[in-house]
């Protein structure tokens, strides 16, 4: 079978596997019953860590990134990358267990090196299907703690795709300092594609953050993050510094913006997202 194939193939399965998630709901019998479950929404965007919570049984979560856009000046050369729609399902199974799929429909890439040559990419990206699982206080109050296990299928284009097949692990974990302040950490492990689309290595990557409730519906996070690639072709150390807000103007509908700066070479210079959420 072809790449080319194989993608058409995947693409078909991921679609399959992303409109049949309500579905799902209806073959757990107690999902129904529970649907009465009166736990806040919690959404997992912005910013780069991931919360411990879930989505209370039989509830779907549908979280969007309306435009996001990234700048990257290294190597005597400037990328400028612009996604749309970046999309992300999570639909509650169980009382402390979610699955999800993630997928990012188009992007635009624009490079120019330093002698003025432009090139442009376009395409699609990876799509990713995970689990979640809380281990302590899935509506993410008091000390909540999760493992969140996830799988990358390369369908994306040449431009926006890994070029082959990824998985990693995540142990989000959070902490209600006080009524207004929380703390969170998200380490996590990969299995990350090589640069060469062959193949794959450990990275790892580690986010701290720190949340404010400013207003009645209105949140501010701050996170540091680092993380370690070992891709055979360069190693490479990234730092990160993310500041996002999130309003909730009712129960079910959360929008969204932040900002990410590299704190070091090696990373993207600066990347806004601005994006909104909807719990059905």
């Amino acid at each position: 079978m072809t790449l080319s194939a194989f993608r058409r193939r995947a693409w078909r399965l991921s679609a399959m596997l992303v409109a049949s998630l309500p579905m799902i709901v209806a073959s757990f019998p107690s999902v129904a019953q529970e649907r009465t479950d009166t736990r806040g929404y919690c959404a997992a965007r912005p910013g780069m860590g991931t919360t411990p919570c879930t989505i209370a049984p039989g509830r779907l979560s549908v979280e969007i990134a309306g435009v996001d856009w990234e700048r990257d000046r290294s190597a005597g050369q400037r990328t400028d990358s612009l996604l749309f729609g970046d999309a992300a399902l999570r639909l509650g199974v169980t009382d402390t267990v979610e699955v999800l799929a993630q997928a990012t429909p188009f992007g635009v890439s624009h490079t120019r090196d330093a002698d003025g040559n432009r090139s442009t990419g376009r395409g699609s990206g990876d799509v990713t299907l995970g689990t979640k699982v809380n281990l302590k206080n899935p509506d993410g109050s008091g000390f909540s703690l999760s493992v969140l296990a996830f799988g990358t299928l390369p369908v994306g284009s040449k431009t926006f795709g890994a070029g082959d097949w990824a998985a990693g692990l995540l142990v989000p974990m959070s902490l209600s300092a006080t009524d207004t302040i929380s703390l969170q950490l998200t380490p996590e492990f990969d299995l990350a594609a090589d640069s060469d689309g062959v193949g794959r290595h450990p990275a790892y990557n580690l986010i701290a953050g720190a949340g404010f409730s400013v207003a009645d519906g209105v949140s501010i996070t701050h996170e540091l993050a680092v993380g370690r690639d070992m891709d055979p072709d360069g190693e490479s150390t990234q730092a990160f510094y993310s500041t996002s807000l999130a309003w909730m103007p009712r129960d079910d509908l959360q929008l969204d913006a932040g900002t990410v700066i590299g704190l070091n070479d090696a990373a993207p210079d600066v990347r806004f997202y601005v994006g909104i959420a909807r719990l059905f």
